[in-house]
């Protein structure tokens, strides 16, 4: 599986793991991950919110069709091995990730908090990490009939 994390900071240890996660899925060929522009800081708290976009791996296979009724021809029909809801069912079945706070056809999405008390400090603050998953728009093909 390829993974672009050029538009990520690296922030955010939830959604690291939630990418390892989606790295031991096979059915998902590529993963684009990115700040997503609400994260903000303060004194109190820190707000990060990432992207993630994956792709799932598609079969392929032929199958005879009629065109215009009656002129035979092949068309080549590209099927996804996995949706959405079945990413979402593979990251539940994890401990460590769990299922999603919100999900529906086109978006899961995660949100975690927890209180970071840095070395030497006596103020700690409040880490919350919002992360949403969609499926990346993937190119139209030429329709290959033959």
């Amino acid at each position: 599986m390829e993974v672009d994390a050029s538009g990520w900071s690296g922030d955010g240890d939830f959604t690291q793991r939630l990418i390892d996660a989606i790295r031991d899925v096979p059915a998902v060929s590529f993963l684009r991950v990115e700040d997503a522009p609400a994260s903000r800081g303060d004194a109190a708290f820190s707000f990060i919110s990432n992207e993630l976009f994956v792709v799932f791996v598609t079969s392929r296979r032929v199958t005879r069709t009629r065109r215009l009724g009656f002129l035979p021809g092949l068309t080549t029909i590209e099927e996804k091995l996995m949706t959405l809801g079945g990413l979402e069912a593979s990251l539940a079945e994890r401990p460590d990730i769990g299922a999603p706070e919100y999900s529906d056809e086109g978006m899961l999405q995660y949100l975690r908090a927890e209180r970071i008390t840095p070395a030497y400090q006596t103020r700690s603050y409040k880490l919350i990490e919002l992360i949403r998953i969609y499926e990346a728009p993937t190119p139209r093909k030429q329709r290959g009939d033959g």
